[in-house]
């Protein structure tokens, strides 16, 4: 085995959802540079193409794609195992917060949004790349995204979401042990506070600073800090990790 973060992954294909966001574009530029073969899938073609065009390596891929049409979901996948030879990842980063400072504040439109995006359109992406994966018969992996929410209950207003990301930690335990036998793993990463549009917006100053006092090493991460953990978890050297939540929040929470 190749002792670098990606061994294991040159050539392979992997779908990266979310992939315009702060975290996402890190995360697709980290597999591009193992070798891999990337399809970004995010809402906007002209912003995917920029990325893709960035990317060295290849050949990669920029889809646009609505997830919460499930009728869309068989055909990122088939795409994917077409034009890049192969699906191997899922890396699943699409994602929604909407803040609602009060509870009584949140709308059946909120719930909705959160719910579709952050869980259901998971679930079913999530299934589909699995079958694909069990149907070429060589393994695979699956990481989903939590985040600190799930496990405080989220902070600014943000109770729907950490709501959604509860239910993608027990989604992941569930699906680890469906697709187990194939060797295909199934693990969540769980970010802390991450410098991103997402974190920002709409959070008070005040909020954000305690968050970033009450964490041990005493700063925000950069989207990259995050991406070594993803392509480490699908890589080689991740093999017999599945059903795990990977904490990476600088101590923010300790489990």
């Amino acid at each position: 085995m190749a002792w670098s973060v990606g061994a294991g992954l040159e050539g392979k294909g992997v779908i990266v959802t979310g992939a315009t966001g702060g975290i996402g574009q890190a995360v697709t530029r980290a597999f591009a540079t193992t070798g891999a073969r990337v399809m970004a899938v995010d809402l906007d073609q002209g912003r995917l193409n920029e990325l893709v065009a960035a990317l060295g390596g290849g050949p990669h891929i920029g889809m646009a794609a609505d997830l919460r049409d499930l009728s869309r979901q068989d055909a990122v996948v088939a795409r994917a195992r077409q034009e890049l030879g192969n699906l191997y990842v899922l890396a699943n980063l699409a994602a929604v917060l909407r803040r609602r400072n009060s509870l009584d504040e949140i709308t059946e439109d909120d719930w909705d949004l959160q719910q579709d995006i952050n869980l259901k359109a998971a679930f079913f992406l999530c299934r589909a790349a699995g079958k694909a994966m069990v149907a070429q018969g060589r393994g695979g992996r699956i990481i989903t995204f939590a985040s600190q929410g799930w496990w405080t209950g989220g902070f600014g207003g943000s109770v729907v979401y950490a709501a959604s990301k509860g239910g993608v930690v027990s989604m992941t335990r569930g699906l680890a042990r469906s697709f187990g036998a194939h060797q295909i793993t199934v693990n969540a990463v769980s970010p802390g506070q991450v410098n991103t549009p997402m974190l920002m917006t709409d959070l008070e100053p005040a909020v954000y600073e305690a968050i970033k006092q009450q964490t041990p090493l005493g700063y925000v991460a950069e989207p990259e800090e995050i991406a070594g953990t993803v392509v480490f978890l699908a890589s080689d050297h991740a093999r017999y990790i599945t059903g795990a939540t990977i904490n990476i929040s600088g101590g923010f929470l300790m489990y």
